[in-house]
This record gives C-alpha cells, structure tokens and sequence, in this order.
C-alpha cells in the first residue's frame, strides 16, 4: 500500500510557533506522537519528517522549513522522493472561512486565498490532493486576515488547541480506515 504524506503547514522559527497560521505544524506535531516518532531535517527536501504506522498504512508527516507562502516546493520534493502521487498527499492548513474548531478533509478544491495552498497546487500542477482545513474563524471588525492569522491564540482558544489537533489527527485515521 502507497504511504500517505501529511503535512503541516506553517511558518518556521519561535516567531510563528501559537499563532493561528501555525495550526498545521500543531496538527503534525500530534500526528508524530501518534506516530510515535520525532521529526528530524529531511535535507533533500527541506522538511522535518516524522515517520510510522497509522491504521495499518505508513504515514510520512512532515513540516517545511520554508515559509507559508513557499510550502508548495517542499511539498513536491517530498512527493517525488516518495514517488507519491497528489492523491496520496493530506495538506492541513488554518482555514479563515470555518468557525473555530472545525475539521474538515476534502479532496481538490480551491485555495480560498490561502497562499501556501496556492503555492502548493502550483508546484504540483493540480489541485487533487487533500486538504485537511481547520477553522481558525474570522478577524473581529475590520482587522485584516494577514495580521489575524499570525496573532496567538487567546487564552480561551489556547485551551481548545490539543483537542482541536486530536480531533484533526482522528479526522486523518478516519481517512485511512
């Protein structure tokens, strides 16, 4: 059986790590303690891949070092090196257009504006991959989506962060299942 490839998206570096745009590397963290394995820097592709068994199928999960908006090149690097086909790729990523705590996979569809899944169809030449959305919700008022999604989390949706990233790696073992 083909390995499924599942990985994080977010921003590298302290910086970005409890903000709202770094939910995928949340996700992948969790994912590798399922896993039960620790990232380590995959130079050929210019990821940290954990990997290991899930449901009876291997699970290559993986963060890219790059930022956001280049994720798609890694992405692809990965792919090839795996000999993965787009079908077999699960890309999770924060997701403006759903309330908080929503978990969602689907297969293909658009970006929504999202820049690293732009990224990614672009350097994949397709939009048939998954794509694992989690509602992060909208900006209050008037404030802008770039500035909202690279704020922390408060203190309420702090608390609700692991379930949430429970809930999102249930979502993956569901798929497998």
């Amino acid at each position: 059986m083909t390995p499924l490839l599942v990985v994080g998206l977010g921003n590298p570096g302290p910086k970005y790590s409890g903000t709202r745009h770094n939910i995928g590397f949340d996700v992948a963290d969790e994912l590798a303690g399922e896993l039960m394995s620790s990232f380590s820097v995959h130079k050929k592709t210019n990821t940290e891949v954990a990997e290991g068994m899930l449901s009876g199928r291997k699970v290559i999960c993986a963060k890219p070092r790059s930022f956001m908006n280049l994720s798609g090149g890694p992405i692809k690097a990965l792919a090839q090196y795996f000999h993965l086909a787009p079908a077999d790729i699960v890309v999770v990523h924060d997701e403006l257009e759903f309330d908080f705590g929503t978990v969602k996979l689907r297969q293909g569809g658009g970006d929504h504006g999202h820049n690293g899944l732009r990224s990614t169809t672009k350097s994949l030449g397709t939009k048939n991959y998954q794509r694992l959305s989690i509602g992060i919700g909208r900006p209050p008022g008037r404030m802008d989506p770039a500035s909202f999604v690279l704020k922390p989390w408060s203190k309420q949706e702090k608390v609700e962060i692991p379930i949430l990233c429970a809930d999102a790696v249930a979502e993956i073992r569901s798929a497998l299942d």
